[in-house]
Parts: structure tokens; C-alpha cells; sequence
């Protein structure tokens, strides 16, 4: 899918203050729309807090939280005295 396709729709209510500054932004960035400049300030705010944009071929197995194939006790989070 390109970049000009976008399959999901994301609708927020902003308060005056809120989009007063998604304006400011925008028209400051130069940007073409609200969601264009939207777009922009959620991929630079998830960049700032250490998250990637997830990969579109991706599964949800691919993110679990334990490694496929783990025994119980192996984990990172196993304590030593446990019994397995």
C-alpha cells in the first residue's frame, strides 16, 4: 500500500489550545493538511519515546512477550529459587 493510501481513519477531539498549536505547527512546517501535520507530530512523538514505526508485514506473534518455543523458568523475568 503507498504512502497516499491510508486504510484506517483515527478521529480526536482537540481541545482550542490543542489545535491552535497543530496550526501553528502546520503552517510553521509548511505542511499541506491538519492530518498531514498530525501524521508528523504523532511519528515524531513516538520517535522521541524510543518506538518504531512496527513493520506492515509484521504478525502479532511477532511481538509476544515470551520467545517461541521458551520452557517455563527460562525467561528473563524467572526467579532462580522457583521450582520448574
Amino acid at each position: 500500500m503507498s504512502d497516499l493510501e491510508r486504510a484506517e481513519r483515527l478521529q480526536i477531539m482537540l481541545s482550542a489550545e490543542e489545535l491552535v498549536a497543530v496550526e501553528n505547527f502546520r503552517f510553521e512546517k509548511r505542511m499541506p493538511s491538519r492530518a498531514a501535520a498530525v501524521r508528523e507530530l504523532l511519528r515524531r512523538g513516538l520517535a522521541a519515546e524510543g518506538f518504531n514505526l512496527a513493520d506492515p508485514s509484521a504478525k502479532s506473534q511477532d511481538y509476544g512477550v515470551v520467545r517461541s518455543g521458551a520452557r517455563p523458568g527460562q525467561g528473563r523475568n524467572s526467579r532462580k529459587d522457583e521450582p520448574t
